[in-house]
């Protein structure tokens, strides 16, 4: 299906900043579904007429549309109520559908005082029953709305939409305030989100920024554009916690022309959101503490290992510590990568990038090592990350040592693919050095050999050391990375 981007790319005359308002509208025309009780359509030019680029249904009503609008053209369905709205500047016409009336309205959407867009508004035509108080209410609310769309005074550019989390809706609660801020109408949801944070007085015919500061019990940091909320002066949003409950607030001021008469404030109790959030902020920084706490320890092995190696007096026993020094030391790095965010993945290149220094700086060689990394390792799990830093460390080391130990040049490549759903890591690990020894097998070598080998099988991978022409050695290795959590 065409999306609104799509329809607005190739529809005539329209500007960027025209393109964006459209964007906004659509954000934000949930607002007017609701308190309409009606389906929305946005209708843009198209080849000589209109065509539909976007359509909503109300939460507060029953649907009119349960087919799909979008991409059909206005003329084939609604005649020429659409065209009618663009020359006339409104139209509206009943329509039968089965043993359905169609009440059906089209108005313009304006923009710098051009015609940008038409909305129609179509819902079913009641059966004559006498309308309720909140039914009232919200058309009211909802026809002023549609008036300043069709002025070009709404949606407001700075209004927060309903995509930010938890915005309220008009279903959660919806007040009608005058221009001095007092309160006209509240819904009983609205009525209720406020009971919830202590008041219990009258809350129509109250000033609703008197409502908030009369709270007792407020808690936290007291948001210092609630008053300009609360007041209905600007199109924000804002929070306001007490007595353990909390409530977003947000407000849509009415205006005609260049004057405010009013605005629509809605509220939405978040008690429950903030105190999951709270949860989930309390588990993410436990598991923080705790990498944190890990590379802490790992550090304090690697000294404590370090102090004892100074204390052997066989060379080759120190020789050990120290590599078990440097062992401790890469899975410390990736608990300090680990510690710094609060997923359980690492962006795994600084890591490499950090290791291959690190190694580089404390190699004994009588000669320079030019070290260089290319490709991306990417976004990794720990378990994978700790696995591949023991890995690269080994290999680097093993390079420098046994390699290029005069000086030379260490230079390690990353990529990654996707095979059948499965990320492959492939690292090669290249030096210009003096090349294999004769007789080279990996399962006779050294301590360093054997633990790459047994790590790189526990990723699920494979291994090959080869010479390089005219001299060197190049190590090229697999693994397969466990998926990545979302």
């Amino acid at each position: 299906m065409r999306t609104l981007a799509d329809f607005l790319r190739v529809t005539p005359d329209l500007v960027p900043a025209d393109t964006e308002w459209l964007h906004l509208l659509v954000e934000d025309w949930h607002l007017l579904a609701d308190l309409a009780f009606s389906d929305l359509v946005l209708w843009v030019a198209h080849e000589g007429g209109w065509v539909a680029a976007a359509h909503t249904r109300p939460m507060t009503g029953p649907m009119v549309f349960v087919e799909e609008v979008v991409g059909q053209e206005a003329s084939t369905i609604f005649g020429d109520l659409v065209t009618r709205a663009a020359t006339e500047g409104q139209s509206e016409h009943v329509r039968e559908r089965g043993q359905d009336q169609i009440h059906e309205r089209a108005r313009p959407v304006r923009r710098a005082g051009r015609t940008i867009g038409i909305l129609s508004i179509h819902d079913l035509l009641d059966s004559g029953r006498p309308h309720t108080r909140l039914e009232e209410a919200y058309g009211e609310m909802g026809d002023e709305l549609f008036v300043m769309v069709a002025e070009g005074s709404w949606p407001t550019p700075s209004s927060p939409s309903g995509a930010r989390r938890g915005a309220p809706r008009v279903g959660d609660g919806v007040m009608r305030l005058s221009q001095s801020g007092a309160v006209e109408y509240a819904s009983p949801n609205a009525l209720s989100a406020i009971r919830q944070l202590g008041h219990q007085g009258a809350v129509e015919g109250e000033v609703l920024v008197q409502v908030f500061s009369g709270l007792t019990g407020q808690s936290g940091h007291v948001d210092e554009g609630l008053a300009l909320v609360a007041m209905g002066r600007a199109a924000w949003r804002s929070d306001i916690t007490a007595n353990g409950a909390a409530l977003a607030v947000r407000a849509v001021p009415l205006v005609h022309g260049r004057d405010r008469h009013g605005a629509i404030v809605l509220v939405r109790d978040v008690s429950e959101l903030r105190r999951r959030g709270t949860e989930l902020m309390t588990k993410d920084q436990t598991i923080r503490e705790i990498h944190h706490r890990v590379k802490n320890n790992l550090q304090t092995v690697a000294a404590l290992l370090r102090m004892q190696s100074r204390r052997v007096p066989d060379e080759s026993a120190q020789v050990a510590l120290n590599e078990a020094v440097r062992r401790v030391g890469v899975i410390a790095l990736v608990y300090e990568a680990l510690s710094t965010g609060f997923a359980e993945t690492l962006d795994f290149d600084d890591v490499a990038v950090r290791g291959l220094r690190a190694v580089v700086e404390v190699a004994r060689t009588s000669g320079a090592i030019d070290s260089s990394f290319t490709g991306s390792f990417g976004m990794m799990r720990a378990e994978d990350a700790t696995a591949l830093g023991l890995i690269l460390s080994e290999l680097i080391q093993n390079a420098i040592e046994h390699g290029v130990p005069d000086g030379g040049r260490v230079q390690v490549d990353a990529q990654r693919v996707d095979e059948g759903g499965t990320e492959i890591l492939r690292v090669t690990v290249v030096d210009d050095g003096a090349g294999l020894p004769r007789g080279f097998r990996p399962s006779r070598a050294g301590l360093g050999t054997r633990i790459i080998t047994s790590m790189v099988q526990d990723l699920g991978g494979q291994i090959r050391w080869d010479d390089v022409e005219p001299r060197g050695t190049r190590v090229r290795f697999s693994a397969r990375l466990h998926k990545l959590d979302g």
